[in-house]
C-alpha cells in the first residue's frame, strides 16, 4: 500500500509546478516569437484543455477540479504580475525584460492530471507515443534573462543579492554548497531617489494583485487523498481486477494495476519502443473492456463529493480568493495592453 500511495500521490500532484513565469514587456502569448528559430515562444495549441475531449476520460471532470487553478489562468495571473514587476523596475530607472508565461505548458491543466489519473487513456496518442508525452510536451523552451547587478536585485527583491555558492574546493565534510538566500540582507532604503517598496518590486506586485500564499496544496492534497481512498473501494479492485486480468490474457503478465503497466511502457529515451506501444495499446483497450475508468471515476467523485462537504468554508475560500485573483489579474492586462 505504500508504493500505491506514493504513486497515487505523485500521480495527483504531477501538473501542479510546471508554471513557468511571466510575460515580458510589450508582448502577449499570441504574438511573441523566439528570436532564435522564428517559432513562439508560447503556443497555446500546447496549452492543456480545461477538460479532455478525447480518450477514455473525455467530457469527464472531478468535483475538486472546481476549487483548482486552471492553467490559463495561473499563466495569467503571472503574466499581470511579471507586468507590474517590469513596470515598477522601469519606475527606478531599470529596464528588465522577464521570461514569459506559457511557454513550457504541462500535460495537464490542472493538479488532477485526470488524462493520466488512471493510467493512459487516449488510444490515439498511445498508437503513436505509447506511455511517453507526445513530442511538443516534451520540448522545453528555453528563455534567457540577462544576470542582475546586486542593486537591480534589491529593487525586484527587496534584498540584497544571495553570496555565490562557495568553490567545492572549499567546502568541508557536511557542509552544504549553497543554501536558499544565503547571506541576504535587507534592501537599501531608496534607489535613484525613490524609497524601494516592502518585498521590493516582487512584493508589490503580489500587493497588487491580492496574491496570497495560504493553502497553495491543500486541494491538490484532497486529490491525492481521494486517489488513495478509491483505491481501497471494492468496485474499484474489482474492475483492477478485471483489468489485470485482461492485459494477462493479451500476454501482460504480473500488472497488478495501471501504475504498473506505466512504469513498465516509459522508456529510458524518451522514445517509444514498439514493445511500449503494444503494451500502450492493451492497456487502454483493457481499460475500455472492464469499464475501468468511468468505475474509478465514479467512486472517486463520491469520495471528492463528500471531502467537500467536510471542508466546504475552506475550499469556498481557496475559490474565492482563486476569482479575486484571476479578476485582478485580467484588469491589470486589459490596462497594460492599451
Amino acid at each position: 500500500m505504500k508504493h500505491i500511495k506514493r504513486t497515487a500521490t505523485a500521480v495527483a500532484l504531477a501538473a501542479s509546478a510546471l508554471l513557468v513565469t511571466a510575460c515580458s514587456s510589450g508582448t502577449t502569448p499570441d504574438t511573441a516569437k523566439n528570436a532564435a528559430d522564428g517559432k513562439p515562444i508560447v503556443n497555446k495549441e500546447n496549452w492543456p484543455k480545461k477538460i479532455p475531449t478525447s480518450g477514455l476520460t473525455k467530457d469527464l471532470s472531478l468535483p475538486l477540479e472546481a476549487y483548482m487553478a486552471s492553467y490559463e489562468d495561473q499563466v495569467t495571473v503571472e503574466q499581470a504580475a511579471n507586468d507590474l514587476q517590469q513596470s515598477c523596475m522601469k519606475d527606478y530607472g531599470i529596464d528588465l525584460t522577464l521570461p514569459q508565461a506559457g511557454a513550457n505548458p504541462p500535460p495537464s491543466d490542472n493538479d488532477a492530471n485526470i488524462e493520466r489519473r488512471y493510467g493512459i487513456t487516449d488510444r490515439a496518442e498511445a498508437e503513436k507515443y505509447g506511455y511517453e508525452l507526445p513530442p511538443a510536451l516534451q520540448e522545453h523552451t528555453k528563455q534567457t534573462m540577462r544576470d542582475l547587478s546586486g542593486v537591480e536585485v534589491e529593487v525586484l527583491t527587496g534584498h540584497t543579492k544571495p553570496e555565490a555558492p562557495k568553490n567545492p574546493k572549499e567546502i568541508k565534510a557536511g557542509e552544504p554548497i549553497a543554501v536558499p538566500n544565503q547571506g541576504t540582507k535587507p534592501a537599501r532604503a531608496e534607489y535613484n531617489g525613490k524609497k524601494l517598496k516592502t518585498g521590493g518590486c516582487i512584493g508589490w506586485s503580489k500587493e497588487q494583485l491580492g496574491t496570497k500564499e495560504a493553502d497553495p496544496t491543500f486541494v491538490a492534497q484532497l486529490a491525492g487523498d481521494s486517489l488513495v481512498q478509491s483505491m481501497k473501494d471494492d468496485k474499484v479492485i474489482k474492475a483492477i481486477t478485471a483489468w489485470s486480468s485482461c492485459m494477462g490474457g493479451k500476454g501482460h503478465t504480473g500488472l497488478a494495476d495501471p501504475y504498473k503497466a506505466m512504469d513498465q511502457g516509459v522508456t529510458n529515451d524518451g522514445q517509444p519502443s514498439q514493445e511500449s506501444i503494444a503494451l500502450a495499446v492493451d492497456d487502454i483497450d483493457c481499460k475500455k473492456q472492464t469499464d475501468l475508468v468511468k468505475i474509478w471515476f465514479g467512486v472517486e467523485s463520491a469520495i471528492q463529493d463528500q471531502q467537500i462537504a467536510d471542508n466546504k468554508s475552506r475550499l469556498t475560500g481557496i475559490k474565492e480568493q482563486h476569482g479575486r485573483e484571476i479578476t485582478a489579474a485580467r484588469k491589470e492586462m486589459a490596462a497594460y495592453v492599451r
